[in-house]
């Protein structure tokens, strides 16, 4: 949404909020530092100005403020800047769920323009419903390094949303609208006077509770909310009642749960973070029972009603209170457990019929009663709730690397004198594990006394087996290669006691493993055992990060597509179930892109069995942070699921699938060219960025380095990421993409690529992602930074790289055959634009931090630089 006060897209009451919380903060910096500083602060955003619109003596004259400032006006400045921007984007996310934009992008009305565009071709209510019913939307919540800001600050961030929103109300007297405004003053100046930085890493039990604090604070309203809206849309344009029954959407954690690479999540946090969310299961469903018991004071009910009550003069009531006590039980039994001790008490909530039988009773009592308006009220929500959180609020995700499991194999065949597991072949490994899988005598010796290493992977493997599978969603194999990867983990869950059927999903993440991936599933589906054992449903996860850190996100991009295309066909012809799951992140370069078109250019019939995508760091709190934007998302989740599987997205033509192996493979060469092939990229990278201040950043549990030897491929697809944002030349999202457009151009198949760009929904959807990312980028600040940062001998890599850019850029228009980036989309293009003036500061003033601390390290001038990280990331609306 725009903000930009030439834009003739401005709304008035946007405008007026970005102005009226500017000038709150401005007065926050100037009672905390005095007047001369904020002077200073408003010349070098005038300047910023001016010198965006070309005019090179303020361009030179805003970069001579900066270098003069003082180290003590480093981090004021720097956080007066990265505040505005959080300021601009809490105004920008109000605005659009305000009431003033309802008509226009509310949930509902986006939901409204799905079923009226099925009507109008023509799909019948029959199968409208059907796919409704069908609906299974998982949204994994991840703890990846990516958010930025504290939770201290996000609450008062959301309250600063709360305030906007009363003060849009009319019907306020005088008093009461200063007591608003006065409320909004107060909480910037909190905002001003709290650090934004945690002083220490989180745990991964800090991870969680900001997991559990989104659910608890947005997800748990919207959920209902979203239901009822997507009822009442159904209704009113097909006749469509939901099923009671109906969970069109659920969450899963990985929080607690993703080893991979972590050292800080062991079997033991694992255990502590199951009891943590139980705890606040139990606590969030006694909320809503305790009022429930204030509101069903009625008497009249059904015989089935009367008899579970022992004729109770109040039978509603007194389900409520048998409920009140087991939630009260459960909650001091989870807390017992998670203080070490036992719990001897009475019955607690173990399963879902506890809750349900009981309260669908009273919700069918109500109606046969003649009270449908109090059914369909509070007691309707929670039952809608019971079916979406079930007894655990998330389900837990298990992920580990691959060869943790081969190491134990390893380990184990070792003490068994039958050589070391890693040494055999795939054939070998797999006869020897279907044969113990099959086995019924147990394989692991009582004497035998595995290394640290390995006994975390068993023990990881018995807090599943002790659990019961409703708490879990699946295990995730990082780097999986082989079927053997597969049947490992299989067979290390049975031999730790698990006797249910986990379902373990391959990730396949590098450009030469998606290659793989379908032979792999494949070969599993035609072992006879393994395809009787899964019962017909496997889960496979397509990687993005790695894979475009690994070949561009183009050839990324392709071979994405076409795992998926094959998997589904394995799939299909096994008569197996296969669910996609995407760990995509917020990104460009790790597979980002707006909701609704991202969905739509999947291959077509790999929504079938429901979506199943990661929300990571940051985009958690940007879609899901606030219940009005949690539900306007699941809306665009479900109307593209809903259009993709009945209107199914066109397949490419032979001439489209030719063309883009092509580009796939040339877009892979150039990104390799540079990245891998040119002994000074890394040198370069460490210099132009700020990629080695970034692990000083105390943003989350896990190491940004897989290990701390190597280069590229050692670092996590994120902080590599994160770091081409902060100096704007946003690399991994455009390098080898534009050559590979270019060179296609360049033999004649400038048409071929104009029809793909209309009429095919993968292909659009890349190039308005690179239209996105080149909107973001700036040549000019990113030559400043290889001015001020980088050796004299390295700064060819940058003309180059700033060269390649400008020519994809002019590439890309002639493709979309667009005067300027973004034309079709002014608003988004608007809004970036604004930012930049804001964003400009903080680069440069970044550059000269990194200089000045690289030449002579200080604690002062490391928190000015973070705070530039995080007022850029802001900007910019994306980290990792």
């Amino acid at each position: 949404m725009t903000i930009n006060k030439n834009s003739e897209t401005i709304s008035q009451a946007l405008s007026h909020n970005v102005d009226n919380l500017g000038r709150m903060l401005g007065q926050a910096v100037s009672n905390s530092h005095g007047e001369a500083l904020l002077s200073k602060i408003e010349t070098i955003r005038n300047l910023a100005k001016t010198a965006r619109a070309d005019n090179d003596a303020d361009r030179h004259e805003l970069l001579s403020v900066l270098q003069q400032l003082d180290n003590e006006e480093l981090l004021p400045v720097a956080r007066a800047f990265s505040q505005f921007l959080n300021l601009v984007n809490i105004s920008d996310q109000h605005h659009a769920i305000s009431r003033e934009m309802a008509d226009e992008l509310s949930s509902t009305e986006t939901l409204k323009s799905l079923f009226s565009d099925l009507k109008q071709q023509g799909v019948s209510a029959n199968e409208v419903a059907k796919q409704i019913e069908n609906l299974n939307i998982e949204l994994v919540l991840t703890a990846h390094p990516t958010e930025i800001t504290r939770r201290s600050l996000i609450h008062k961030y959301t309250e600063l949303d709360t305030c906007l929103g009363d003060i849009e109300l009319t019907g306020y007297t005088d008093r009461e609208q200063s007591a608003r405004a006065q409320r909004l003053e107060e909480l910037i100046a909190q905002i001003w006077h709290t650090d934004e930085f945690r002083q220490d890493k989180p745990s991964p039990l800090d991870e969680a509770k900001w997991g559990m604090a989104v659910l608890e604070n947005s997800l748990w309203q919207a959920v209902p909310d979203y239901i009822r809206r997507l009822q009442s849309t159904a209704k009113e344009a097909y006749d469509i009642d939901l099923p009671i029954t109906a969970a069109p959407i659920s969450f899963v954690s990985w929080m607690g749960g993703d080893r991979d690479g972590n050292p800080n999540v062991t079997a033991d946090i694992t255990r502590k973070v199951l009891l943590i969310y139980r705890w606040k299961m139990a606590d969030l469903y006694l909320n809503d029972i305790v009022d429930l018991v204030d509101e069903l004071s009625m008497s009249a009910c059904s015989e089935a009603l009367a008899a579970m009550t022992d004729n109770s003069s109040e039978p509603y009531r007194a389900v409520m209170k048998s409920l009140r006590r087991i939630l009260n039980n459960t909650l001091q039994k989870t807390d017992a457990l998670l203080r070490g001790h036992s719990y001897e008490g009475g019955e607690t909530l173990e399963h879902i019929d506890q809750l349900w039988l009981p309260l669908h009773r009273c919700y069918q009592s109500l109606l046969d009663s003649g009270m449908s308006i109090i059914a369909n009220g509070k007691l309707l929500d929670l039952l809608r709730r019971v079916r979406c959180f079930g007894t655990n609020l998330v389900k837990l995700d298990i992920r580990q690397e691959s060869s943790r499991h081969s190491a134990c194999f390893a380990e184990l065949t070792r003490y068994l004198g039958l050589g070391d597991y890693n040494e055999w072949s795939e054939g070998d490994r797999q006869t020897f594990l279907l044969a113990e899988l099959q086995s019924k005598r147990p394989l692991f010796p009582r004497q035998w006394q595995p290394s640290a290493e390995v006994a975390e992977v068993l023990e990881t493997c018995r807090v599943v087996a002790e659990n019961s599978i409703d708490r879990f969603g699946g295990y995730v194999i990082s780097m999986a290669k082989v079927p053997s990867d597969v049947l490992a983990v299989h067979l290390l869950l049975k031999e730790s006691g698990c006797q249910y059927v986990m379902p373990v999903a391959p990730l396949f993440e590098t450009l030469e493993d998606l290659n793989n991936a379908a032979d792999v599933i494949e070969q599993l589906l035609n072992i006879p055992w393994y395809k009787g054992y899964i019962d017909g449903y496997q889960m496979v996860m397509i990687g993005y990060s790695d894979s475009a850190k690994d070949a561009g996100v183009l050839a990324a991009g392709w071979a994405q597509y076409r795992a998926q295309e094959l998997l589904l066909e394995v799939c299909d012809k096994a008569k197996v179930s296969l669910m996609l799951f995407h760990g995509r992140g917020g990104t460009i370069g790790r597979g980002g892109a707006p909701t609704h078109a991202a969905l739509l250019s999947q291959p077509p019939g790999s929504l079938r069995s429901g979506l199943r995508v990661t929300e990571q760091g940051e985009m958690i709190r940007a879609k899901l942070g606030l219940s009005p934007i949690a539900i306007k998302s699941f809306a665009l989740y479900t109307s593209a699921i809903l259009q993709a599987n009945i209107d199914k997205p066109p397949a490419p033509k032979a001439q489209w699938r030719a063309l883009i192996e092509q580009l796939a493979d040339d877009s892979c060469a150039a990104y390799r060219s540079f990245v891998r092939d040119d002994e000074n990229f890394v040198r370069y990278f460490r210099q132009a960025t700020p990629e080695q201040e970034l692990g000083k950043l105390p943003l989350g549990s896990r190491p940004s380095r897989r290990s701390n030897n190597g280069g590229i491929e050692s670092l996590r697809a994120i902080p590599w990421i994160f770091a081409w944002s902060q100096n704007r030349l946003m690399l991994p999202a455009w390098l080898g993409a534009g050559q590979a457009l270019g060179k296609a151009i360049d033999n004649g198949q400038q048409k071929l690529l104009e029809e793909m760009c209309r009429d095919w929904p993968f292909f659009s959807t890349r190039v308005s992602m690179l239209e996105m990312v080149f909107a973001k980028a700036d040549i000019e600040l990113s030559s400043h930074y290889d001015s001020v940062l980088v050796d004299a001998d390295l700064q060819y890599l940058g003309d180059q790289l700033r060269q390649q850019l400008l020519q994809n850029i002019d590439t890309v228009l002639s493709i979309t055959n667009d005067g300027s980036l973004m034309e079709d989309l002014p608003m988004v293009r608007d809004s970036v634009q604004f930012r930049n003036t804001y964003v400009d500061p903080l680069n440069l003033l970044q550059a000269e931090l990194l200089r000045r601390n690289r030449a002579h390290p200080d604690p002062q001038l490391e928190r000015a630089i973070m705070a530039t990280i995080a007022g850029i990331a802001a900007g910019l609306r994306n980290t990792g």
